[in-house]
C-alpha cells in the first residue's frame, strides 16, 4: 500500500490541535450556557444548530472558490485563523448572544477551511488509499477531541470549577494549529474549475455524487449535536467538573474506529460500514433514553462514537471518489451545506423535544429517525444491486 503523504499527517496534527481547543470549549459550553448564563435547552439547540448550519453554508462558497483559484491552502489558513480568533470571546461572554457570535465566528472559520482542506487531501492522496487518508485525519482530529475534554476536566479541578479561566486555555492550541498549518502543509496545484458561477459547477456533479449527498443528509438528520450528550450527563447528576468526560469517552471510541474503518472502506466494505454505523447510532439513542442512569448513558456514548468512526471518514472518501477532480472543492462544499441544514433541523428539534417532553423523548426520536434511515439505506442498496445485475 502507498504511504500516506506528509501533508495528510500535517493536516491531521492541525486538526488535532484545533479540535483540542474546540472540544475544551465545547465540553463546557452547554453547561456554561445553562448554569452560568441561564439559557434554556431550546436556546442551546438553536445556538448549536445555527453555528453548524453556518459552517456548512460557508463551505459551499469556500469550496467553489478553491476550485476557481486552483489553490486550497490560503483558504484553509484563513479558516483556521478565524477559528483561533474566536476563542477569546467565549470566556469574555456575559450573555447568550455573545456566545452565539463566538460560535458563529468559530463555525465560519470551520466552514471556510472544511471543503478546501478535504479537497486538498484528495488532491495529494492516491485514490487507492483515500479511505485511509480520511480515516487518519479523522482519527487525529478525534485524538484532539479526546484531549480537549480531558484538559477541561483537569483544569476545572485545578481551577476550582472556574469555567471562564478554563476557557482561556483553549486559545493556546488554536494558535499552535495555525502555526503548524502555515509551516508544514503543502499543496499540489488543484485543478481549477471551469464554471463561470457556482450553479454551473454544481450542474457538473453526477448522480453517484448526489446519492452520497442524500445519504449524508439522512445520517445527519438522525444525529443531533453532541451537546445533548453532555446535558444528559448533567441531567443524570454528574458533577459539573466531570461532564466533559462524556466527550472523552465518545471520542475515544471514535478514534479507535476511524482509521480501521478507513482501511476497511478501501478493501470494499463501504456498504457494511454504513449499515453498522446506523445500527450503532440507533442502539446509542435507545440506551440513553431507555435507562436513566450513568452506566446506560456511557454505553450509549460509546456506541455514538462507534457510529461516528464508522461513517464520517467514509462519507468524505465517497465524496472524493464520486466528484470530478476539477469540482472537488465545490462537491465537498455542497455536501457539507446539505448536511449542515439537516443538523440545524435535528438540533432545534432535539432542543424543543427536550423542553416539551423531556430528555428521553429527544433520544427516542433520534432512534426513530435512525431506524427510518437504516430502512431507506438497505432498500437503496438492494435496488442498486438489482439494477447492477440487470434484474
Amino acid at each position: 500500500m502507498n504511504k500516506l503523504p506528509r501533508t495528510v499527517w500535517a493536516l491531521g496534527f492541525v486538526s488535532l490541535c484545533m479540535d483540542l481547543s474546540s472540544e475544551l470549549v465545547h465540553g463546557l459550553l452547554p453547561v456554561f450556557m445553562t448554569a452560568v448564563l441561564g439559557a434554556s435547552m431550546l436556546a442551546v439547540g438553536v445556538v448549536e444548530g445555527i453555528a453548524e448550519a453556518t459552517a456548512s453554508i460557508v463551505k459551499v462558497f469556500s469550496g467553489v472558490l478553491s476550485d476557481r483559484l486552483g489553490r486550497r491552502k490560503p483558504l484553509v489558513v484563513l479558516g483556521y485563523a478565524l477559528a483561533a480568533a474566536s476563542k477569546p470571546l467565549f470566556p469574555l461572554a456575559g450573555s447568550v448572544p455573545l456566545v452565539l457570535v463566538a460560535r458563529f465566528m468559530d463555525r465560519v472559520g470551520k466552514g471556510i477551511r472544511g471543503a478546501p482542506r478535504d479537497a486538498l487531501i484528495a488532491d495529494v492522496t492516491p485514490a487507492e488509499v483515500r479511505g485511509a487518508a480520511y480515516g487518519l485525519r479523522q482519527a487525529l482530529d478525534t485524538v484532539g477531541a479526546v484531549l480537549g475534554p480531558l484538559a477541561a476536566i483537569g483544569l476545572m479541578i485545578l481551577l476550582a470549577s472556574d469555567i471562564r479561566a478554563v476557557l482561556w486555555v483553549a486559545v493556546v492550541p488554536a494558535i499552535l494549529a495555525v502555526v503548524v498549518l502555515v509551516v508544514f502543509v503543502h499543496e499540489s496545484p488543484a485543478a481549477a474549475g471551469k464554471a463561470s458561477n457556482p450553479l454551473s459547477g454544481i450542474a457538473g456533479l453526477n448522480a453517484r455524487y448526489w446519492a452520497v449527498v442524500v445519504i449524508g443528509a439522512v445520517f445527519t438528520l438522525a444525529r443531533f449535536s453532541e451537546a445533548f450528550l453532555v446535558l444528559r450527563a448533567q441531567d443524570l447528576g454528574m458533577a459539573l467538573a466531570l461532564v466533559p468526560v462524556v466527550l472523552v469517552v465518545m471520542n475515544l471510541a471514535y478514534t479507535a474506529i476511524a482509521y480501521p474503518a478507513g482501511l476497511a472502506a478501501d478493501k470494499g466494505y463501504r456498504n457494511h460500514l454504513l449499515v453498522w454505523g446506523l445500527i450503532a447510532l440507533m442502539a446509542a439513542d435507545l440506551a440513553i433514553a431507555w435507562v436513566a442512569s450513568l452506566p446506560a448513558l456511557f454505553a450509549g456514548v460509546v456506541l455514538w462514537g462507534v457510529h461516528m468512526g464508522l461513517t464520517q471518514g467514509l462519507l468524505s472518501a465517497l465524496v472524493a471518489d464520486t466528484a470530478p477532480e476539477r469540482l472537488r472543492g465545490t462537491a465537498f462544499g455542497v455536501f457539507y451545506l446539505v448536511s449542515g441544514v439537516a443538523l440545524l433541523a435535528a438540533s432545534v428539534l432535539a432542543g424543543w423535544l427536550w423542553n416539551e417532553y423531556g430528555a428521553a423523548a429527544t433520544f427516542y426520536t433520534g432512534a426513530a429517525f435512525t431506524a427510518t434511515a437504516l430502512a431507506g439505506l438497505v432498500t437503496y442498496m438492494h435496488v442498486s444491486r438489482t439494477r447492477a445485475r440487470g434484474g
